[in-house]
């Protein structure tokens, strides 16, 4: 909104002390501020909130070990704390006529929707069990077609064609050498990607501090990657100019071989607000976690996630991004076909962190060692880049 102000403006003289706003650097930075100091702020007051409206309840999942009944008595519901940083830095500063941030923002809201329907039914029916699986993936499934055909979709002209890039970015390898192109196909792959994330990093949400370290890596990254997509910034590289070789200006996206997003600025605007309400929330949800995320703040992350990779065109990247959520998915699949093919168990537990609970390690030293394996695959992520 501040944005769209700065522009109602600046043919004003009033503009001039707004000018700062024009500039996506200084955006992405304010947004990650603003949201971190309204989770900071907020965080207090609505614990307390969640905690008298709970008492009584128990948030600790049936299916988990023994030890975590413990943690009876935490309120869940945390992750409407990260929603609402998330959406003050998104509206406050990114350009709100970019397709691609409302995009972010409905598939956002569409999931956390999703999630806290979950929620809610497990506190009024006091129970664990919530919103059923084949529900949850019928409402993700609708938030995705919604936001792909409603925004995503020119409908102009007579026949119907995409606005969003249907090629893949291949990790490592220059967009000149590997660059397949899916056609309408790449619908239904930007489903799995987005659906899959936002149930993958659900499953990893079962130890305090656990999922929200690994998005917090995984949204920095993302700003990173969408900025320079998104940048008109050039910086000198060499090319043969009349014959000889000189330096020339070229954009960072082509000096680094991927793909041009279109609003890829402002997608990193919206990424740093979820990493500073990511930041804000794991002050509160660190071991002993005073609240917990519960599916309407996992749900919504992993659908921001996804959608972020699938409009920066980073589907095969976030792979490697979202490392611990592909491990802690991958765990699941692996076990429940394992169990119903042969009748034994892979895991002593899955999701995975559930396994190294029942092997003995203790909870902070799973969740701190899943934190390290994030930051090093965040790092290989980036690392992609200039090796393109």
């Amino acid at each position: 909104m501040l944005y769209l102000f700065y522009e109602w403006l600046k043919d004003g003289e009033a503009a001039r002390y707004l000018n700062f706003l024009r500039y996506p650097t200084f955006r992405i930075v304010a947004s990650f501020g603003s949201s971190l100091v309204i989770g900071m702020m907020i965080g207090p007051k609505l614990i307390e909130r969640l905690r008298i409206a709970q008492y009584g309840i128990s948030n600790v999942r049936e299916d988990t070990p023994e030890s975590h009944q413990k943690k009876k008595g935490t309120p869940t519901l945390g992750g409407s704390l990260i929603l609402l940083g998330i959406f003050i830095g998104t509206l406050l500063f990114a350009d709100l006529r970019s397709r691609v941030v409302l995009v972010a923002l409905l598939m956002t809201a569409g999931y956390g929707f999703t999630g806290f329907l979950d929620d809610w039914l497990k506190l009024s029916k006091k129970n664990s069990k919530g919103l059923a699986g084949r529900y949850k993936i019928v409402l993700q499934t609708g938030f995705f077609l919604v936001s792909v055909f409603g925004l995503l979709i020119d409908w102009s002209g007579g026949v119907p064609h995409l606005l969003i890039d249907t090629k893949l970015t291949v990790p490592f390898i220059p967009t000149r050498y590997a660059n397949p192109d899916l056609g309408w196909v790449y619908v239904f792959f930007a489903w799995i990607v987005v659906v899959g994330t936002s149930n993958a990093v659900n499953m990893t949400d079962g130890l305090d501090g656990l999922a929200i370290a690994p998005t917090i890596v995984a949204a920095l990254v993302f700003a990173v990657l969408c900025y320079v997509a998104g940048t008109s910034v050039e910086i000198a590289d060499s090319a043969m100019v009349n014959g000889t070789k000189q330096l020339v200006g070229v954009p960072v996206y082509q000096y680094l071989g991927i793909a041009k997003v279109d609003g890829g600025a402002e997608l990193a605007v919206f990424c740093a607000a979820i990493v500073g309400a990511g930041i804000s929330f794991l002050w509160f949800n660190a071991y002993p976690a005073s609240v917990f995320m519960g599916d309407v703040g996992s749900l919504a992350l992993g659908g921001a996630l996804g959608t972020v990779a699938m409009l920066s065109k980073n589907e095969l990247v976030s792979a490697i991004v979202h490392g611990v959520f592909l491990a802690e998915i991958l765990s699941v699949m692996i076990q429940v076909t394992s169990f119903k093919t042969t009748g034994k168990r892979v895991f002593k537990m899955a999701p995975l962190h559930h396994h190294y609970e029942k092997s003995g390690m203790s909870e902070t030293k799973i969740v701190v060692r899943f934190w390290i394996i994030s930051l090093l695959l965040g790092g290989v992520a980036l690392a992609s880049l200039k090796l393109r």
